[in-house]
């Protein structure tokens, strides 16, 4: 009787586990599934603002380390002795915002149009419609130091500078996550501070990886584009070496302009184009978007009203000056967009 029993027990417990066992097949199978492109995503336009709007430099007046001899894009070692004018420039004011950040703003004489936080607005612009490097403007307020990218235009102008005896370094025009913390420690390295460049690194390093944090894991890689507009006869889609490819990674998206097999940063496309890109979500500039009457008329632009981005009317928006920038405020910017995009 007691050998019935227990076989009887042993047969109850092993149901039990069969059973138990069989409730957690199906949840495991549902957590391998993929997600929806558009699961998480909001609906209706959106406006990311990044919540610090002037530069926190990392120290204050810190000590240069003067002279230094660095390797600088186009003109190959250039040696800097005297940093206590400077002038900072770059079609995505990147530059200007690293030499504040490195807390020498106090040394800054003069800005490029993109430079536009609160402690660089006041001072003389140095660019042109455009992003063209003013020579004129640049000598008129004897800099000592004049930092440029590698895509700085013209080339005339630079070269006319460099020829006055203005110390003029170079630095890489691509940005990236992947390049952002080597030119950080360039232009820090190229100031004297090299110290202060590896704290600024760090501090940016730690905003990339909060920021992080609002991005959906799985985000079901929804099409992302980013749509530069200048008017409604000017509409290009990025693509491969725009930065806004880098970006839309991070972010958790496919790019609609890898997507499209465009080969170009920016591409103009027809409205049958965009169809087929056929983004969830279109990011774009605030200035861009108030040239053809904001993010409602974003939604009318050729093509954009057909695809799930227009149809969801999901068009993001953000300040020119920071979208692309890179730099130190790109934790705060991904953090930004990533609470614009997804729920």
């Amino acid at each position: 009787m007691r050998a019935v029993l227990r076989c009887l027990l042993i047969g109850a417990v092993l149901l039990m586990v069969g059973a138990t066992s069989a409730c957690f097949v199906t949840p495991i199978e549902q957590a391998g599934e993929s997600v929806s492109p558009t699961a998480h995503l909001r609906t209706g336009p959106q406006t990311a603002t990044v919540p610090r709007r002037d530069v926190v430099p990392v120290a204050q007046n810190p000590t240069q380390t003067l002279p230094v001899t660095v390797d600088s894009a186009k003109f190959g070692k250039v040696t800097v002795t005297d940093t206590d004018r400077i002038i900072a420039v770059d079609i995505n004011g990147t530059l200007g915002n690293i030499v504040f950040a490195l807390g020498l703003g106090p040394h800054v004489v003069g800005r490029d149009t993109s430079t536009a936080f609160p402690s660089a607005v006041g001072l003389p612009v140095v660019t042109d419609r455009g992003h063209s490097l003013n020579a004129e403007s640049v000598l008129a307020l004897d800099p000592t130091v004049l930092l440029v990218d590698e895509n700085t235009v013209p080339t005339a102008a630079v070269d006319q500078i460099r020829a006055s005896g203005v110390t003029v370094v170079a630095f890489p025009g691509t940005r990236s996550l992947d390049s952002n913390d080597d030119l950080i420690r360039s232009v820090a390295a190229t100031l004297g501070v090299p110290r202060e460049g590896d704290a600024l690194v760090t501090r940016t390093d730690r905003e990339v990886a909060a920021a992080r944090q609002f991005v959906p894991d799985p985000s079901g890689d929804p099409t992302i584009a980013f749509v530069y507009i200048r008017g409604r006869n000017l509409i290009l889609l990025a693509g491969p070496g725009s930065g806004a490819d880098d970006l839309i990674a991070t972010l958790g998206g496919r790019d609609a302009g890898a997507a499209a097999e465009l080969t170009g940063a920016f591409t103009a496309v027809s409205a049958e184009a965009m169809i087929t890109a056929d983004p969830n979500v279109i990011m774009v500039m605030s200035q861009g978007a108030d040239t053809v009457g904001g993010l409602e008329g974003v939604l009318t632009l050729p093509g954009i009203a057909e695809t799930d981005a227009g149809r969801n009317r999901r068009i993001v928006q953000m300040d020119e000056t920071k979208i692309l920038a890179f730099g130190p405020d790109v934790g705060e910017v991904i953090g930004s967009l990533a609470r614009a995009i997804y729920t």
